[in-house]
């Protein structure tokens, strides 16, 4: 046995090998200490193994799913090795091979591997969350990203430039990342490694044909190659974990950069987007936003926003959709109570097609087409149906064959196993309720049978019993035993057990025989069955797909309309101009909080257009700049993704790319403090923002020297203002930086209000315009409890110093007459130019040393230095 083990652990590699042994899942040597310790059962020992004791440890299979999930969030990776053969052939093939049929071991084998990306039980995903698998390939400069949710089978393709790949996977929020061998570039952290020949775009698009069953992928788009590259990749690690099994993989579609705003992973982290700052949903945006009925809505919702349209006519489509259901406040109501109903339609269209699937998954199926088909009835009714409507309703039809037949194969509540049989309902078939009614009659014969012999016997206590060792068997209790033990009472004796005695007879052993033969013919007449249905499913996947997708999009836009009644909120107006209107604009999250404990929040407007697109927002810790920026980035955000918005009016200018700079964080585990943080996010922003962006940025400089950090963010602020030109708010306690204002004429001042009343620091939450008066910040200490001494020395300092700014001017002095960034007249030292650099490569470079592959990289390293 351990030499079988030892084989499978060769081909499990690295991972975690749960290896079948009857009702239990064992697992041996450092695997064993590694899941005790995570799984905090018993560890034991068993045997020995080259004179160590083998360590052991084990997991009931019936239970194996929760201890699974446990692994995989520790981030182990498990491989499932199951007996492939029943005992009896194992002693039949030991035969075969010449060897004692005794000593036959039962042939076990790799059938799967369980990955953070790769699984599809409903006990280890959570309904409300996608569980993203992805794949990255570079080709020729370019990196291609694959990425598929195997639960539902949705497959997206895009791609990214090397360094655009954080922000990607920001996006997607990927449960594993696979990656070629040998990948060196900074991102995933933690990647899978995979085979670097899968990696391959003519593989890779071939794989795809033939996964689709067509000639050519035209029909699903113009696919890259490094595209083809990461699906050719992806698809050979899903054989790979499946053991040649394919999961549930629907036509690719392609994610055009163009087309959805681009955000890098510090501007989702900043604003909460899909997950709070302490890691869990509740606190993040889309935990305020969400009201979905069901767990498909909650996904494509993450997934809006995730990814807000730059689109204005299909965000004005979404938009028009909820407008409507958010007016007609009773059909809402009703239509959100059939969507509770339904099954996740989806994930149990996944597991069928990956061969997990169970008789409970086909009544999902069956019962949420048959619910499709009312939602659709009930919508058909309502007049002035919006464009997005009137598309979505023909999906939800259509599958009335399918349904009908599941219908009438199935019971009403199917079991989640299909060993023991009971799914296929009365009626469906004749012979199967044939094998059924003799099996009952049977069962009627045996008990008239112990009625009888009780009656012959004498012997009340007689009782037939059965179990799965046995089968049916009669027992008696020890002092009744000798008469049915004479030769001549037509029963067996089987069994003497402590105070019972066990026996058989002629005609109880054929009529369990009956019981066993047409027992087992009924469940190979229900697996038949069911492997017909599941068939007849998988032959429909892509249409029963299709109604999926557009259940999902009625229910997220339902949602919306319930959460913009519930709030009271607006229908933006999304617009080309690169404006920027909210009047009364509240933060949503931050809103529901305080609405929790009955306090208001208080709304601000905001108005940013050409002539006035940067705002410098000055005044006291604790004031609201913060939230007063982030609410802006939410509310466009949202208004892209097609939601309505918490204020009373907002006309938002299309943003391409969105920027927050906002908190204070270090990143240890790639050692830079959180300056260097802050800097990092500052020079993407400066480097990638366009005049169509929208950036917030607050307290830049704030990490380092008073003298460095206003040089820091007086420069940010004009490269803002006069070289990128985008909508910005700009939130400081640099006082020097309202010079600004002097020369930069799209700039304007503005303050979050506070007053001292009675030594009390009073914060009003509203927005003014103008600079602040000053910064508060002794009285913020002194809220948050800072000894009394040390405020007070703290205030007799901040007398001195400014005592001294007033006889000199303060650090700004003399900045007034700076000239401005476009005009500054003191050029950086001047850099080597892209020719000369070019050339010293050339000059330093033995062309003669050069492999051709080496001269292939060389001569791509220096096309891309020259476009940098």
């Amino acid at each position: 046995m351990m030499e079988q083990y030892l084989a499978l652990k060769r081909e499990a590699e690295n991972s975690l090998l749960f290896y079948r042994m009857g009702d239990f899942f064992e697992l041996f040597f450092d695997d064993a200490k590694r899941a005790a310790a995570i799984l905090d059962i018993a560890l034991t020992a068993r045997g020995e193994h080259n004179g160590e004791p083998v360590a052991m440890c084990g997991v009931p299979v019936h239970s194996a799913e929760g201890y699974l999930a446990r692994l995989i969030r520790a981030g182990e990776r498990v491989a499932i090795a199951e007996q492939v053969e029943t005992p009896d052939e194992a002693k039949a093939r030991a035969k075969c091979e010449g060897r004692p049929s005794s000593k036959a071991l039962v042939k076990r084998d790799i059938v799967r591997f369980v990955t953070a990306g790769t699984l599809t039980e409903e006990a280890l995903l959570e309904p409300r969350r996608a569980n993203v698998l992805a794949a990255l390939s570079q080709v020729r400069g370019t990196i291609g990203v694959a990425s598929v949710d195997i639960s539902t089978g949705t497959m997206i393709l895009a791609e990214c430039a090397p360094e655009m790949v954080g922000a990607e996977l920001a996006r997607l929020g990927p449960s594993e990342v696979v990656v070629p061998d040998g990948w060196n570039c900074a991102d995933p952290e933690e990647p899978t490694f995979h085979a670097n020949h899968t990696f391959d775009s003519d593989r890779g698009a071939a794989r795809l044909r033939a996964l689709h069953g067509v000639s050519t992928l035209d029909g699903f788009g113009e696919f890259s190659r490094a595209m083809c590259a990461a699906a050719g990749g992806l698809i050979a690690y899903l054989e790979h974990v499946g053991r040649g099994t394919l999961p549930l993989l629907l036509p690719p579609r392609i994610q055009r950069a163009s087309a959805t705003m681009a955000m890098d992973e510090a501007t989702r982290t900043s604003l909460e987007i899909l997950a709070s700052s302490a890691g869990g949903r509740g606190g993040s945006l889309v935990a305020a936003l969400d009201r979905c009925a069901t767990g498909a809505g909650s996904r494509l919702l993450a997934e809006d926003l995730a990814a807000p349209l730059l689109d204005t006519q299909a965000i004005a489509e979404r938009l028009a959709l909820v407008q409507y259901l958010r007016d007609r406040p009773i059909e809402r109501a009703n239509l959100r109570d059939r969507l509770r109903g339904l099954p996740d339609l989806a994930r149990a269209l996944g597991r069928i097609v990956a061969g997990r699937g169970s008789p409970r998954d086909l009544g999902q199926i069956r019962d949420g087409l048959g619910e499709a088909q009312r939602i659709q009835d009930g919508l058909a009714q309502l007049p002035d149906a919006p464009a997005l409507l009137k598309a979505l309703l023909p999906r939800l039809s259509g599958h009335g064959a399918l349904t009908d037949a599941l219908t009438r194969a199935l019971v009403a509540s199917p079991p989640t196993e299909r060993s023991n049989g009971g799914f296929i309902a009365d009626g469906y078939d004749a012979s199967l309720d044939e094998l059924r009614a003799i099996s009952g009659n049977a069962r009627r014969a045996i008990a008239a049978m112990e009625a009888r012999y009780r009656d012959e016997t004498g012997i009340a206590s007689l009782k037939i019993k059965h179990n799965g060792v046995l089968g049916y068997f009669i027992e008696v209790p020890n002092r009744h035993a000798d008469s049915l033990m004479e030769a001549e009472s037509g029963f067996t004796h089987r069994q003497t057990m402590k105070g019972a005695v066990r026996f058989n007879s002629l005609s109880l052993h054929e009529e369990a025989s009956r019981i066993s033969e047409a027992a087992g013919r009924a469940l190979a007449a229900e697996e038949a069955h069911f492997e017909q249905l599941v068939a007849a499913v998988g032959e429909a996947r892509a249409a029963i797909a299709d109604t999926a997708d557009a259940l999902a999009r009625i229910d997220v836009c339902a949602g919306n309309a319930e959460r913009a009644a519930e709030g009271e909120w607006c229908r933006p107006d999304v617009v080309e101009e690169p404006v920027l209107e909210i009047v009364a604009g509240r933060h949503p999250v931050v809103e529901a909080a305080l609405a929790r404990s009955a306090e208001r929040f208080v709304a601000n407007d905001c108005a940013l257009n050409p002539d006035d697109r940067l705002w410098l927002i000055g005044g006291p810790n604790m004031g609201g700049k913060s939230t007063f920026l982030r609410q802006n980035a939410l509310i466009i955000l949202m208004a892209q993704a097609g939601c309505f918005v918490p204020a009373q009016s907002a006309r938002v200018g299309l943003v391409d790319r969105l920027f927050s700079r906002v908190g204070a964080s270090d990143n240890l585990a790639r050692g830079r403090s959180t300056f260097m943080v802050e800097m990092v996010e500052t020079a993407a922003i400066l480097s990638q923002a366009s005049e169509r962006s929208f950036v917030i940025l607050d307290e830049v400089g704030r990490g380092t020297s008073t003298y460095d950090g206003v040089a820091l963010a007086w420069a940010v602020v004009e490269a803002v203002h006069s070289r990128i030109g985008c909508r910005c708010l700009f939130a400081t306690h640099y006082h020097e930086l309202t010079r600004l204002a002097a020369t930069c004429e799209a700039l304007s001042l503005h303050h979050v209000r506070a007053r001292e009343w009675k030594g009390e620091l009073v914060l009003l939450h509203e927005l003014a315009e103008g600079p602040a008066d000053r910064s508060y910040g002794l009285a913020v200490a002194k809220l948050a409890g800072v000894p009394p001494t040390v405020v007070s020395r703290a205030k007799a300092v901040l007398d001195r110093l400014e005592q001294t700014r007033m006889e000199t001017g303060g650090i700004a002095a003399g900045l007034g007459e700076l000239p401005l960034f476009a005009a500054a007249a003191s050029p950086e030292p001047a850099q080597p130019s892209a020719s000369q650099e070019l050339a010293d490569r050339l000059a330093d470079t033995d062309l003669d040393a050069l492999s051709p592959r080496e001269a292939l990289d060389l001569l791509y390293e220096l096309k891309r230095g020259l476009q940098e």
